[in-house]
Formats: C-alpha cells, structure tokens, sequence
C-alpha cells in the first residue's frame, strides 16, 4: 500500500502560565489513546562526542514516530519541536542534566506556536532530526544516557506523552589541538604547526580532524611524501621525476585524497573508533585502532594499523594496514 501522511498547517497560541501546571504521569486512559504507537531513537551519522560546542560538535539524533497500530494516529507537530519533544539526560548517578536556557526562555513566554496536524495510517511512520545539544547542557565529559519525550498534543501540561527507548552517550574530553585551533580558517591554515605529541594522540587528531572534514589538520601529522610511495609504480614514478615535477605529484596526491579517488581506506569518515593498543620505541610505533562505519542498514567494522615514526620531535603516520572485521 502507498502510504500517505496527511498534514494540516495550523496555530496553536501557548501561553506561559500552562507550562507551570503539574508534572503529571501518563493516565490509564492515555496509555490506552496511544497504544501501538512508538517512538524510537538512533543517533544520525555518529560521531566522536565533546562537552557544549553546540553548532560544531552536536549530537544528532534521529527520531521516529511510528503507527504500529490497526488505528489511523493523528498528532501535532510543531515547527519550532521544543514544543513537540523533550530530551532527557542522566548521568551514571541518575541525575537529570539541565536544561538549556534557551528552552526554558521559550516555554516560559507568551508566543504563538505554529504547528502541522499529522496523520499516520497503519503501518505508516514521521521521522526528523534534531540536536540533542539544543535541549540538554552538556558541560563534562562522562557517560550518559538519554531519552525522548514526545508530546503528541504539543508541549502544555506535559500530562500526556510518549516515551522512547534510551540510548547511551559517551561524551570525551577535546583534544587539545583540535579543539584549541578549531577557530583558524582554511585561508590562514599554513600558520599551522604539529606539535610534540604522542603517537596515540597524534591518530586520535588525525581521525577526528577527518570526521569534521578538517584537511589541513588531518594532513598536519602525515608524512605525504612516504605515503605517496608505498605504492611501488608511484614510488618509481617519483624517484624519476625532477624536484618540481615531485612537488606536484605530492600536490596531487593530496587533492586525489580529497576527492576519495585513491588510498581511500586512509580517507574513510569513521562513524567512532577506539584506540586498542598503542607500542612505540624512540623513532618507531604502531597505534591500532577500531574503526565503525555507518552503512545505513549495518555498521562496518575495521581494525586500523598506524605506523608512525619521530622525526625532529613530532611523530608522523606514513603507512597503515587494514582489516576487515565482522560486521554488526
């Protein structure tokens, strides 16, 4: 069967002195009015999680409303979803995180609350995404767990929702260098210099500058020039060619890189990843790394070998191997 949702553009006025009302549970009755009907929760192209940084950094989620019942479903959905959704977050202690204060600001003025009457045949299911960041502080790095509150009579007493299935959140500490030069533009980006880091640390930057599509740093701890010849056919190629003729294959290489055309295991966005080990004598090491990569209906599974190398002070990535794991 085509399935249709139907939507009605309508306005509803909420007026701050109902959002005081009593925080009441769900009545019998109401279970019952949403019986069949689910919401549930994945994260939207996971990735590595850093305390605020709401625009740059944020957690998205995607959220599904689903009719799994024999009835037609009919509810509203605001355009502003502070209004259709809450987010709530506990730590390991359970305690709830607070709110955003633009959250409260809204639900505590007098506004006009535009909204789209939905309507959900059997079978049928509504999905948006939003930002966790939006509606939760998240101000330390821990792990927590989270959750969806869907109102589908809008935000007003808060007496009858939804609840979703929880999922958990593993928020880490920034990386220094990452985070500390997050600010400086494409344009400025040859003031940057690597640092004197660990090995472990020095593929952690790597790979997160690669999932935020940050080239000059995913660029700022590899040796190019030995990646570029660990194909033997390049490496000929290379050691035949004239000093400017070897500037520009290196350039080269890099913008192949970019545009995923060549080497492409190297330039793959990871999902999230986990430092597994980590060995290394003065001028050698190898960090390995686990490695999941989001394929809409599974998750791919790899295990990264790094080889790195010290030169002058700053370790450097030249090489890597790759395997294959099970899939989940």
């Amino acid at each position: 069967m085509k399935h249709k949702i139907i939507t009605i553009i309508s306005v509803f006025v909420i007026f701050a002195q109902t959002l005081f009302a009593a925080d009441t549970n769900i009545t019998t009755a109401s279970q019952n009015k949403y019986d069949g009907i689910e919401v549930s929760i994945r994260y939207y192209n996971k990735t590595v999680y850093y305390p605020n940084e709401i625009e740059d950094n944020p957690i998205n989620v995607h959220i599904t409303i689903a009719n799994k019942s024999t009835e037609t479903f009919r509810f509203k959905l605001s355009d502003d979803r502070m209004f259709s959704i809450d987010f709530n977050a506990f730590n390991a202690r359970n305690t709830k995180l607070a709110q955003q204060m633009e959250l409260s600001r809204k639900r505590t003025t007098s506004r006009t609350v535009y909204f789209r009457e939905i309507i959900l045949e059997s079978g049928e299911e509504y999905s948006f995404t939003e930002n966790l960041k939006d509606y939760i502080q998240i101000d330390t790095p821990a792990v927590y767990y989270f959750e969806v509150y869907f109102y589908p009579e809008l935000y007003k007493t808060k007496q009858n929702y939804i609840i979703s299935n929880r999922l958990s959140l593993d928020v880490r500490s920034a990386p220094s260098v990452v985070s500390s030069k997050m600010s400086v533009s494409t344009a400025s980006a040859e003031i940057l210099k690597p640092e004197p880091i660990s090995p472990d640390k020095v593929v952690e930057q790597t790979i997160i500058a690669r999932q935020r599509d940050l080239w000059d740093y995913f660029f700022l701890y590899f040796d190019v020039e030995q990646m570029f010849m660990n194909n033997d056919v390049r490496e000929t190629r290379y050691r035949n060619a004239s000093e400017e003729d070897r500037i520009r294959m290196i350039e080269n290489y890099k913008a192949t890189l970019m545009q995923d055309r060549i080497d492409t295991d190297i330039v793959a966005i990871p999902e999230s990843f986990f430092i597994e080990k980590t060995e290394y004598s003065q001028t050698e090491g190898t960090v390995t790394v686990l490695e999941w990569f989001n394929e809409e209906t599974f998750t791919r599974r790899k295990r990264y070998m790094y080889y790195v190398r010290q030169r002058d002070g700053i370790w450097q990535i030249y090489n890597y191997d790759v395997t294959n794991l099970e899939s989940e």
